[in-house]
């Protein structure tokens, strides 16, 4: 069995080539004008110390309760820059003491009754991809211990109705294992994030993902048909219903729960027919306002193609998509059922319309793999690998998004870009360029995808890191955005972000809602709210 990595992204086997890191090492040291660049050795599990567990396990959880240190390194973090970077430098403070693999529904429902009666936090984990600090197990003093509860062997698919085109999966199937079984009967959710290949279905729920669809189709909300969550007071199971009106939804009350309440277990999902008609095509804009523009015409015309993604030219550039002066719009178009060539034709003569350059399209169902789209689409796939490799070397690459309604894009856009490299600035000495992508649009708004690069090293990124963190959450929220469109909340966006977003009032029902389903507190505490009576720990407050 493939390892994986417990310092970075992926198997321990997927590692950018000697000519990679040369290279990523000369296009540092060009864009800071550094003499050396200073890089951290990957770490050897032999080489980390961490604490022995806090606390004794009983004889009837110990068959699903393990303390191996591989195990427990693994569980500490999840995938995000600083967790990466706590990693690489070896500081592992706040493991969990014991890491859980239940077996079944029954499983977990022991290990929370346990844990509620011994004052034990549980932090839910699925595939461990979190950006946000989602499945960090330091959650401080007033807790006995921390238990990481891995759902990775509750992943069958129970039941497919395909009449209904729909199928009833347990929450810790992970993507690829999803959609290959789904593959069998000619069926698809087509929902890939880009954490898809170690990310699962009831973390997909739990943190509200975003996925493939750019329009129409954009969140897991769109797919959940009914769920089932198990909460230290019992179970919680809605109903299998293509809508109601029967009060307010208990679905969307679990769905972007992030774990605070219970663990989601299965779920009935809405499904699709496997797409065979496709059409795509690329178009360059060289004023972005005309090419934002024809985004919101498109996002309202009612053509829902299934990528929609704007690429400003610098974003484009870096990513080995275009040339740095025209801005991308990337559309492509795919059905079951009939060709999409109409569609296309459509939104491309509302592209022209607005000063869009395009080839002809392609009618070829590999278009999407191939050109610029298929150039951005491998950069954004090895993205995360590439991150790691700056983190190494202290410089930190990362991204934020958030959304804004269309009457207010163009400035909020620029507004972020122009605010975060002054404070970027600010905190590190030297200039950063912002880029743009916008990843999902609506009637009604758009989903700005920001991505950053700024100097620290490897002693200093971790604390310049933060202060970027923090502003940008700020920024987001100042102006009218979303602190997160679909990377969840987690810990750390909630410091100058959600705290400030969420209504004083929600706050005090949501707080009382855990304290109904979870009254020790015990659930991933710190995450979205504080629990009743309980200090958690937040490292980036």
């Amino acid at each position: 069995m493939r390892l994986r990595k417990f310092w970075g992204w992926g198997y321990d086997d997927e590692l950018l080539s000697s000519e990679e890191e040369n290279n990523i090492d000369q296009r540092i040291a060009k864009t800071f004008q550094l003499d050396h660049v200073e890089r951290i050795e990957i770490p050897k599990i032999s080489d980390i110390d961490i604490n022995k567990p806090q606390f004794s396990t009983p004889s009837s959880l110990k068959k699903i309760l393990s303390d191996d240190k591989l195990e427990r390194l693994n569980h500490a973090y999840g995938k995000s820059f600083p967790d990466s970077a706590r990693s690489l430098l070896g500081d592992f403070s706040s493991p969990p003491d014991y890491v859980a693999f239940p077996e079944t529904q029954n499983d977990i429902t022991s290990i929370l009754d346990w844990a509620s009666e011994n004052n034990i936090a549980v932090i839910p984990y699925g595939g461990g991809s979190s950006v946000c600090g989602g499945v960090e197990t330091n959650v401080g003093s007033d807790y006995a211990g921390v238990i990481s509860l891995d759902m990775k062997n509750i992943n069958s698919i129970l039941e497919i109705d395909k009449t209904s085109r729909t199928a009833l999966i347990e929450g810790g199937i992970l993507g690829p294992h999803l959609e290959s079984q789904l593959k069998e009967h000619d069926l698809t959710m087509r929902h890939y994030p880009q954490s898809f290949e170690f990310s699962s279905l009831g973390g997909w729920i739990a943190t509200r993902s975003g996925g493939h669809y750019a329009t129409l189709y954009t969140h897991i909300d769109d797919f959940v048909e009914s769920l089932k969550m198990i909460t230290p007071s019992g179970s919680f199971e809605t109903r299998r219903l293509p809508g109601s009106g029967a009060g307010p939804s208990p679905d969307r009350f679990a769905i972007g729960s992030e774990g605070i309440m219970g663990v989601i277990t299965e779920a009935s999902m809405r499904l699709q027919n496997r797409p065979t008609f496709r059409s795509s095509c690329t178009v360059e804009f060289i004023n972005y306002e005309d090419a934002l523009t024809a985004l919101r015409l498109v996002s309202q015309s009612g053509l829902f193609p299934s990528n929609c993604r704007l690429l400003d030219a610098n974003e484009a550039l870096f990513n080995g998509a275009g040339d740095g002066k025209s801005h991308l719009l990337i559309l492509a178009f795919e059905s079951a059922d009939h060709d999409k060539k109409a569609s296309l034709e459509r939104a491309l003569e509302i592209a022209k319309d607005n000063k869009g350059n395009f080839e002809a399209p392609s009618q070829d169902s590999q278009a999407h793999r191939s050109g610029s789209s298929g150039t951005w689409r491998n950069s954004f796939i090895k993205a995360p690998y590439l991150r790691e490799s700056f983190t190494r070397r202290g410089i930190i690459q990362d991204t934020f998004e958030t959304s804004i309604t269309w009457d207010k894009s163009k400035d909020f856009i620029q507004d972020v870009k122009d605010d975060i490299s002054k404070a970027i600035l600010e905190i590190t000495g030297k200039p950063s360029l912002v880029t743009c992508r916008i990843t999902h649009s609506y009637p009604d708004g758009l989903a700005p995808y920001f991505t950053f690069g700024a100097y620290a090293t490897p002693s200093t990124m971790i604390d310049t890191w933060k202060d970027i963190k923090c502003a940008t959450n700020e920024i987001c929220v100042s102006k009218g955005g979303t602190v997160t469109h679909h990377h969840a909340v987690g810990r750390d966006h909630r410091p100058y972000g959600y705290d400030v977003q969420r209504d004083d009032l929600f706050s005090i029902v949501l707080t009382e809602a855990k304290a109904a389903l979870d009254p020790k507190g015990i659930m991933n505490p710190g995450v979205l709210i504080d629990p009743k009576s309980k200090t958690v720990t937040n490292w980036m407050s």
